[in-house]
């Protein structure tokens, strides 16, 4: 029989759950949220709340405003019955606290002692004890304690006047989780010179590993001057790379000198496998490790293990690793609940699951050309980590003969490699959110992209199909990369050469560049300068290209500036440049012709003032003065009529000038004025092809056309007639193909008109005037 409690809680688990997973949400709901103040605290209820409405308060607490599209793509994990279990164990773990001591007691010792004995069959430590806590740093925090109250035995009760007069050292490895150091520090009231970073290999072996030769040497130095080694951080997997120390000479060096060795890392997983790799199967010798079995299999709010070796259970009290309260032992229950719903099988399968998909995509990076993997065994690596590189061309090409042709890169195409490198990481978490890809920066290869299934699989439910999709995706975006990479320097040599345009360099940009409109004129406002940019942007945005046109990064870009982002390898750059520049000078001479605009209004209102007032002058005199006295004017115009011919002036926006109606009334129709000046445009107006877009070169046809287009050329010049068609009279339609007379037009000597055709039109057309 299963107690009643004990089945309300789990019943009300799941309705729980089920609330704060539902993501359906009604309209009304959502129209009322709009209006709440939710946001704000608010005053406690007096009469409560019933669980349904607070759970759904909480679930709006989660989520947000977010519509239903983002809420989808932001809640990437489903608990599934797995995470309920480690759900049920808080709950649990609540409930069994109110028990009686006795009870409890014998309660969280069988459970402790479960999980502790499972946890060290399953990762090969023998004869263990098991600390659990929830920060992942807290286990070797604990691990120092106890290694300080070993080594000084008056640390209980002298303190720090102990290690001030023989200062401790702790060697941590510069590959090391960032941070780690500093924390331990602080945490243990020590100064920083007590914390000692071992640089990696830089000759021989991973360049992520520890070198072994200068830790000993430093360890020697210290003993030398009067300091006490106590503690040696390993890594089985190192936070960025996925590499695992030389465990095997590491743990040699630290009993020789009496020293702690404590190694955590990813690659500790894979000791639950039937095979382990020989470097990660010297961890099971150490004297402590620190296992995050959370992300490996994908348990949420569970805690994490740091399994330990010590004979002196005091010291272990007095270092925090273990507990006198059995509150404190119940941190192992919602452990506990999903092993045992997992099981041995379970567990095992989850880790060899992931390490598949690490194999499988690195046997897929072997063969894709320009990219660089950087593992430790490439037989059984959990944690690959990739990055282009330029300087590995084609896998099947001689590597004597890529060693001669490729020139090392320099500092700013490092630079530029790193940027690409990060473009690429994002577009391939965008593309396969399932992946989990993510970027790392290291010491050596700089920016590259990571992929730790062992971290992200379990949680993300990350599966074979999404590796493949990953390594197509990855074809896709290469040769982008490459085709950008080339175009680069091309398109900054015809920036430069262009007038009116400036190139900016600017390394953080993944694209073909950066460019900015100066403009003909030098003393030009910023202002106005911003204004042109913008209007520039708006234009090439509205042209139909592969190219995306954008202001740049949000933080930390450059001011008026257009930048450009990837481009293909049919991407004409000449055009491309002309086409900014002309569309540059075009919207800078229609930006100075609107603000002149004011001025020659106003100076043009002037102007007609004075002439109206001259008119007026001119009519008084023409008219007479009698003309102008009121009655006396009316009689003189009744009896002898004044015929004045009509004046008047009109005003010209284009020409910014009055000009005489004369003509107006003559021809009783306004004319058009002056032509305005043409619109600039790009000097390479090339014939594209249906559907072909902008700045794209037609690599299919192009020698064809050219060939083409040449004899056609030729053929036109031997006949001595032009290329284009002659224009045809209005009403007529043109032949697209000349006809040839079969015998010559003899010259006309008779100087007679030939006969014209009944019904013919006789007036010879008028000529065509195209505005160039």
């Amino acid at each position: 029989m299963v107690d009643s409690t004990l089945a309300e809680m789990g019943k009300n688990l799941n309705e729980a759950m089920k609330l704060l997973e539902d993501n359906q949400r009604k309209v009304e709901e959502e129209h009322e949220k709009k209006y709440t103040r939710k946001d704000i605290p608010g005053p406690l209820q007096g009469s409560g709340q019933d669980m349904v409405s607070i759970l759904q308060l909480v679930q709006n607490l989660m989520h947000g405003d977010e519509d239903e599209e983002s809420l989808q793509s932001y809640r990437l994990q489903n608990v599934g019955e797995k995470g309920h279990m480690a759900l049920l164990g808080h709950s649990l773990a609540a409930y069994i606290s109110v028990l009686d001591r006795e009870r409890l007691r014998k309660l969280t010792t069988r459970i402790l002692s479960d999980t502790t004995l499972w946890l060290c069959r399953l990762f090969r430590f023998e004869n263990g004890s098991a600390y659990y806590h929830e920060d992942d740093r807290e286990g070797v925090l604990k691990i120092c304690r106890l290694v300080i109250h070993s080594r000084y035995e008056d640390y209980t009760t002298e303190g720090f006047n102990v290690l001030y007069s023989k200062q401790p050292v702790i060697y941590v490895s510069s590959a090391a989780r960032s941070g780690l150091g500093q924390s331990l520090c602080n945490q243990l009231g020590l100064p920083l010179s007590c914390m000692c970073h071992v640089p990696c290999n830089t000759m021989f072996g991973s360049q992520h590993q520890m070198d072994v030769a200068l830790l000993d040497r430093l360890i020697k130095e210290d003993i030398e001057s009067g300091k006490l080694p106590i503690l040696l951080v390993a890594n089985a997997g190192t936070p960025g790379a996925g590499h695992t120390d030389k465990l095997g000479r590491l743990k040699e060096l630290c009993e020789q000198h009496s020293m702690w060795l404590h190694v955590e890392g990813v690659n500790l997983a894979t000791l639950a496998l039937g095979y382990v790799s020989s470097s990660v199967l010297t961890a099971t010798k150490c004297d402590s490790m620190t296992l995050t079995l959370g992300p490996w299999l994908g348990l949420p709010a569970v805690p994490a293990v740091t399994l330990y070796r010590h004979e002196d259970p005091s010291l272990s009290l007095a270092a925090g690793l273990t507990s006198s309260q059995a509150v404190d032992k119940l941190r192992a229950l919602p452990l506990w609940l999903s092993l045992q719903y997992l099981g041995h099988n379970g567990i095992v399968e989850r880790i060899k699951h992931a390490s598949h998909l690490s194999q499988r995509l690195l046997e897929n990076l072997k063969n894709q050309d320009f990219i660089k993997t950087s593992v430790e065994d490439e037989l059984s690596s959990p944690v690959v980590v990739f990055k282009f590189s330029p300087e590995y061309p084609h896998k099947d090409s001689d590597p004597m003969l890529q060693a001669t042709q490729i020139p090392p890169m320099t500092g700013n195409e490092r630079y530029i490699c790193d940027t690409f490198n990060q473009w690429l990481g994002d577009q391939l978490a965008q593309l396969v959110p399932a992946s989990g890809v993510d970027i790392v920066e290291l010491e050596d290869e700089g920016t590259c992209v990571r992929f730790s299934p062992l971290m992200t699989s379990a949680v993300l439910g990350t599966e074979v199909q999404d590796v493949d999709q990953l390594v197509e995706c990855l074809k896709m975006k290469v040769p982008v990369l490459t085709c950008t990479l080339q175009l680069r320097e091309e398109f900054e040599h015809q920036v430069r050469r262009t007038l009116g345009l400036a190139f900016v360099e600017d390394l953080t940009w993944p694209g073909l560049g950066v460019i900015r409109y100066e403009g003909q004129n030098e003393d030009q406002q910023e202002k106005d300068r911003e204004k042109i940019n913008a209007g520039l942007l708006k234009k090439l945005n509205e042209l139909e290209s592969d190219l995306v046109f954008s202001l740049g990064p949000e933080f930390g870009g450059e001011k008026n500036c257009i930048y450009i982002g990837m481009a293909t390898e049919d991407l004409d750059v000449s055009e491309l440049v002309e086409t900014i520049a002309a569309t540059g000078r075009e919207i800078e001479e229609n930006s100075r012709l609107l603000e002149n605009m004011t001025e020659v209004v106003r100076k043009g209102i002037e102007e007609a003032q004075v002439q109206l007032q001259k008119a007026n002058e001119e009519r008084l005199l023409e008219e007479g003065l009698l003309r102008q006295i009121p009655v006396v004017g009316s009689v003189l115009n009744w009896f002898s009529p004044f015929h004045a011919s009509p004046k008047g002036q009109t005003f010209n926006l284009t020409a910014g000038s009055l000009e005489s109606t004369e003509s107006t009334y003559a021809s009783k129709a306004q004319g058009s004025g002056t032509t305005p000046p043409p619109t600039p445009t790009s000097s390479r107006n090339k014939q594209r092809l249906p559907g072909q877009k902008r700045f794209r070169r037609s690599l299919r046809n192009s020698d064809a056309f050219s060939e083409t287009s040449s004899v056609s050329h030729a053929d036109d010049l031997d006949r001595g007639e032009p290329r284009w068609p002659s224009a045809s009279p209005a009403g007529q339609e043109a032949s697209p193909d000349p006809v040839e007379p079969s015998e010559p037009l003899a010259p006309d000597t008779t100087g007679e008109k030939p006969p014209t055709p009944a019904g013919a039109d006789v007036t010879p057309p008028e000529p065509e005037v195209s505005l160039r």
